[in-house]
């Protein structure tokens, strides 16, 4: 196993169900003061990876090791180094924020301050006497990320953090990712199904897709795959009617409201827009774009069909 590499996996597999697999031989490599960005749809087998890392799940076949060891034989010493939330924050709703570290920092042993720091660090100082049931959304993320961070762990691990929060949240939930990283050297594997989020803090990214790993590398090597890759964007007042009469040209929907599907030239534009207009389609818009990150998700994906 590779000193480089905080996380590694390399052939895991596992089934909740005989015969029917939940991962099939993922490969998985976190480097060392990386932020990995876990990317796939709900479904994918992010959060059952997450679970087999931090010995939720036992390890069915494959090899899986965190900080270069075994977990199943070195669970306490591993368990000590990392922080975790996975799903829901779990909180005292009747405590404040203080009251709440205090609890778990009596668990880890960690000196008092280490309170008062790691309310600092996520801006929680001022909540005061108000109780975590009154808590917005982002404030309870914010203070279950740090009850993860109270014994100052090498690896922090987030499943879907950003998940249901406000745009404010998702943006102090991420700046917050970055910063602890950044300042502290943190390595953080964070999953997630926004990809636009990711490509703004990741520096690696793995994609993963009915329990299959189908891209790992920096998000440098990811975008590399956009460069030169044109796509005709178009809009029209039933994009559902037009994906369906455009898919031979691997046309899809993204979120933004629009259809996407590879540029050839202005003539292929041309006939795109005469077919919509002779099925009766309004074509608001027709233009050509870069291939994003969500569409290259989209084309990779479509690959392993």
């Amino acid at each position: 196993m590779s000193t480089d590499l905080i996380i590694q996996a390399r052939k895991l597999n596992y089934s909740f169900r005989k015969g029917v697999p939940t991962l099939r031989d993922i490969e998985l490599a976190v480097p060392r003061g990386s932020i990995y960005g876990f990317l796939g749809p709900n479904g994918a087998g992010k959060t059952t990876t997450l679970r087999l890392i931090l010995g939720l799940l036992r390890v069915q076949e494959g090899n899986l090791s965190v900080f270069g060891q075994q977990f199943h034989q070195h669970r306490r010493e591993i368990l000590r180094r990392l922080g975790s939330l996975i799903e829901q924050p779990s909180l005292y709703g009747h405590l404040t924020a203080s009251e709440n570290l205090e609890i778990y920092r009596q668990i880890h042993a960690v000196p008092k301050s280490r309170v008062a720091e790691v309310l600092k660090l996520v801006g929680l100082e001022t909540t005061g006497r108000k109780k975590a049931r009154q808590f917005s959304l982002g404030m309870k993320q914010r203070l279950s990320i740090a009850i993860a961070l109270l014994h100052q762990p090498e690896l922090l691990i987030l499943d879907e953090p950003t998940n249901g929060l406000d745009p404010n949240g998702i943006i102090e939930t991420r700046e917050l990712i970055k910063k602890l990283n950044r300042e502290f050297g943190t390595t953080v594997l964070v999953s997630s199904h926004i990809l636009t989020e990711v490509e703004r803090m990741a520096t690696h990214v793995g994609i993963i897709h009915k329990g299959k790993m189908l891209f790992q590398g920096t998000l440098g090597e990811l975008q590399q795959m956009k460069v030169g890759k044109q796509v005709l964007e178009v809009e029209t007042d039933d994009n559902l009617k037009a994906v369906q009469l455009l898919l031979t040209e691997s046309a899809s929907a993204n979120s933004n409201g629009k259809i996407v599907m590879p540029y050839r030239d202005k003539e292929h534009a041309a006939r795109i827009n005469q077919q919509l207009v002779q099925a009766g389609l309004k074509v608001y818009a027709l233009q050509t774009g870069q291939n994003d990150l969500e569409q290259l998700f989209i084309d990779i994906t479509s690959q392993s069909e």
